[in-house]
């Protein structure tokens, strides 16, 4: 008997540590989020470029002869071709004048490549099946940092003709992969750093704190400073690495753990709504009522009286007018709670995507909504 007890009770004290281990949350692995998802290092950027060519090849859909600029490009081409010709003189449908834009990545060297998009400034129709001729590609500066060439590639497409058709997407912009290649060199040098400045992409002072922490935990000393919320220092020299791309390497493999902001976006013209991070609701009670006016107009002819001379039959419109009140619906939340259940509740009470809109600019009013609210 004694040990049939004894066995029980091991039994029990098994099972509650295995429903006590089961039971405790572990820290959530998806919340880490690495440094360099979180950051940039100052100074290495993208920087954008801008040129203006001419795309031909054109299936008679270019820019008309009123688009001027673009037979006076084509002249300029052909000049320097040996070829003389008077702009004015010149009808052609199978040419069109366009922008060309492109962000030339950094650490970008002579030869290296990338993407570049081209969009139509004239009249054209469509870029479908152009190929744009050289191009200089322009920085802020004025220099020429680029060059940009290549058959287009579109999104879209236009069939039929000028009493029928149909157009997908738009067929006056299209994009060059590959198609810009670089000719100045522009990288960054980051030998000559002394201090890696990490930007964090959203201005957070806890995460700015975290990734001190971190950095200097795993160097073993302080290496790291963060001035503000949005920007934290590494020194090289107290790293101890004289390469400063492995220091950039080694920081940013590292992770925190994210606290997201209280956030709400709300698309007022779609009735979007995206929370993020732990939006909570002090106590609040929401009235939700319906007021419908219809109008209605109902046309009817009246005829004069039989036999009579100066009778005339005559229209009579006959207007109605109908106001419906629906009965208020409300809800009640209790301190704590989470933006989710409101709308939940919101929709239970049969509040459309543009009400519930409305509903949260109300209680972000009342200052009730403990959360930053954007709308775009």
């Amino acid at each position: 008997m004694a040990l049939r007890q004894l066995i029980a009770g091991l039994l029990c004290c098994t099972l509650a540590a295995a429903a006590e281990t089961t039971t405790t949350p572990a820290p959530g692995p998806n919340r880490q989020v690495l440094i360099r998802d979180l950051s940039t290092i100052s100074g290495v950027r993208e920087n954008p470029l801008i040129g203006y060519g001419v795309v031909v090849g054109l299936k008679r859909t270019g820019d008309s002869q009123q688009t001027l600029f673009t037979t006076q490009t084509l002249a300029n081409i052909l000049q320097r071709m040996g070829v003389q010709i008077a702009p004015a003189s010149v009808q052609v449908r199978n040419v069109a004048a366009v922008m060309v834009t492109a962000s030339m990545p950094p650490f970008a060297s002579p030869g290296t490549t990338f993407d570049v998009s081209v969009s139509s400034i004239g009249d054209a129709k469509s870029l479908e099946g152009g190929v744009l001729l050289l191009t200089a590609m322009h920085a802020s500066d004025g220099a020429i940092y680029a060059q940009a060439q290549g058959p287009l590639t579109l999104g879209g497409y236009t069939i039929g003709g000028a009493a029928n058709s149909k157009q997908v997407n738009h067929v006056t912009v299209g994009r060059i992969p590959a198609g810009g290649v670089v000719e100045r060199d522009s990288s960054f040098d980051l030998s000559r750093l002394a201090t890696v400045s990490l930007v964090l992409r959203e201005p957070d002072f806890n995460a700015a704190r975290d990734i001190t922490a971190i950095i200097n935990q795993d160097f073993g000393k302080n290496v790291a400073s963060f001035v503000d919320g949005r920007r934290v220092d590494v020194s090289v020299a107290q790293s101890g690495i004289t390469s400063v791309p492995m220091l950039i390497s080694r920081v940013q493999n590292l992770s925190i753990f994210v606290h997201p902001r209280a956030k709400v976006v709300m698309n007022e013209r779609t009735g979007t709504i995206v929370m993020g991070g732990d939006v909570k609701l002090s106590p609040v009670s929401v009235l939700h009522g319906d007021l419908t006016v219809q109008v209605s107009t109902q046309f009817q002819v009246s005829q004069p009286a039989p036999f009579s001379k100066n009778g005339q039959t005559v229209v009579v419109p006959q207007t109605d007018v109908e106001a419906k009140e629906g009965q208020a619906r409300s809800i009640a939340l209790n301190e704590g709670a989470s933006v989710e259940e409101l709308i939940d509740g919101l929709h239970a009470m049969g509040a459309t995507a543009h009400d519930i809109v409305a509903i949260l600019q109300a209680i972000k009013a009342a200052g009730a909504l403990q959360a930053e609210l954007e709308i775009l």
